[in-house]
């Protein structure tokens, strides 16, 4: 017994996070709440292209093209077990995707968009964080449903779309 205890006294202590309490603690309650993933938007260059990689080369299911004049963009959905990508390519000359492509030629991810329950809630509180929200008031987005974006730079280089679930 006298090893077990030397054993048992000497042994490193290590921490598990078998309960969530330790990640919640820190977490200032909100009026609202951050949902699921509801998807990564890639701008291309080539949308058939990209549409074709996606359909036949890796055998995803693909939407079909749509255009969001509100937005400057076409876009196609690429469905996804657990979310979906967007392909995002310019409409029009004033496109946020033309200026984006100009930058990065061949393409790359343009943004991540996250569900929240309540978008007038996290766009109020949000401000008063020091969030910089790109539009006065959301607008409709691909999916039918209000969205409005963050600003990159207050999103550690991210642009994060937020859309009311």
């Amino acid at each position: 017994s006298g090893l077990l205890s030397r054993l048992q006294s000497s042994a490193p202590t290590v921490q598990t996070l078998s309960s969530s309490k330790s990640f919640s603690q820190n977490i200032p309650s909100c009026l609202w709440k951050l949902g699921r993933l509801n998807h990564v938007a890639i701008a291309v260059p080539d949308l058939e292209k990209a549409q074709s990689l996606y359909k036949d080369v890796l055998g995803a299911q693909v939407s079909e093209t749509v255009a969001l004049p509100e937005h400057g963009v076409y876009t196609v959905f690429v469905e996804l077990g657990n979310t979906k990508l967007e392909l995002l390519h310019p409409l029009g000359e004033k496109s946020p995707i033309a200026s984006f492509l100009q930058k990065n030629k061949t393409g790359g991810m343009h943004h991540i968009c996250i569900e929240v329950d309540d978008i007038k809630a996290a766009m109020t509180e949000l401000k008063k964080k020091k969030i910089r929200i790109l539009s006065e008031e959301p607008k409709i987005g691909a999916h039918g449903k209000p969205v409005i974006f963050l600003h990159p730079k207050d999103c550690h280089g991210v642009l994060v779309e937020l859309e009311q679930a």
